[in-house]
């Protein structure tokens, strides 16, 4: 059984055709939509148009990773064996699905499967996406894409979370999202952790999703250069396979990059490295480390 994942905020320009496709599909009654207290119409949209879901309410936003784990701890509890989890803005066939399916059950070392992602109306590789398989991540897929002699599977060490299908056996290993992340890094968190638990991560060139996003210009969680710093931050010390780097290393860089730049008087590069030591010095870092330890633990960890 595959359960369907969506984690839902203010999606009143994506979520119909959204659901429209798993409708189509087949799969409208498999699916979880957990809502991160939206200010717009669109939980009163799925209401009204699609009852058949089924709906969880948040009152707060918890961010994207956490209220994933709401939705992937009830699909596991309800006995899903592969939860796909799918961004408010993707669009499946009504194949997708079952074709990673029927390479997930070939291949049980894979712990993520993910489809090809294609842009919006399907004109071209999602920009992003396209990083992740560059032949020096993802070895063979473009030559063969030219050479018009695709493998069903290919191994590579990420992908985005915008449609993944994690396998039961995936879930009981890694567990979920850690909570160290709000938004964004969660999933760079996830690859590394399935990694870690001797799992592997793979594209299926034969499935095929439509992100809908190449419009889209402003995002303050990377326009934002204090909230990037720390995200690379948190990305840095909660990475399992980082033992060399600790706190006390990092926040000492900046105090000591703040001396030097106060003696040669680089009054921009003092500011820069005191707003990087203001904030590592500001973040939960017992919370964060906690995290690390229990991700490091085979079993249903955050969920």
């Amino acid at each position: 059984m595959v359960k369907i994942i969506i984690v839902n905020y203010n999606s009143d320009k994506w979520i119909d055709r959204c659901l429209y496709s798993i409708d189509q599909a087949g799969l409208i009654e498999h699916t979880v939509i957990v809502d991160n207290a939206s200010t717009d119409n669109s939980v009163l949209f799925i209401e009204q148009r699609f009852p058949k879901v089924q709906l969880i309410k948040l009152y707060t936003n918890l961010g994207f990773g956490q209220a994933n784990n709401i939705g992937i701890k009830k699909a596991y509890e309800q006995g899903a064996d592969y939860v796909f989890l799918m961004n408010q803005d993707v669009y499946i066939t009504p194949e997708t699905i079952n074709q990673l399916v029927k390479i997930a059950k070939k291949n049980p070392d894979f712990g993520i499967l993910s489809p090809i992602h294609l842009n919006g109306n399907g004109s071209e590789l999602d920009f992003g996406f396209s990083n992740y398989i560059v032949p020096l991540k993802c070895e063979k897929l473009y030559s063969d894409i030219f050479l018009q002699n695709l493998a069903p599977l290919y191994e590579l060490p990420f992908v985005n979370a915008a449609a993944w299908l994690l396998t039961r056996k995936c879930i009981e290993k890694v567990g979920g999202f850690s909570p160290s992340f709000y938004h964004y890094g969660e999933d760079d968190n996830y690859c590394q952790r399935v990694l870690f638990h001797s799992l592997k991560i793979g594209i299926v060139p034969e499935a095929v999703i439509f992100h809908d996003r190449e419009k889209r210009t402003e995002n303050k969680y990377f326009d934002n250069t204090a909230l990037l710093y720390e995200r690379k931050l948190i990305m840095t010390l909660s990475d399992p396979f980082n033992n060399k780097q600790s706190i006390r290393e990092i926040y000492m860089n900046s105090c000591k990059m703040m001396i030097k730049s106060l003696l040669t008087f680089r009054l921009k590069s003092l500011k820069e490295h005191y707003i990087k030591s203001k904030i590592c010095y500001s973040l939960d870092w017992k919370r964060i480390l906690y995290n690390k330890k229990q991700s490091l633990k085979e079993g249903k960890s955050f969920l």
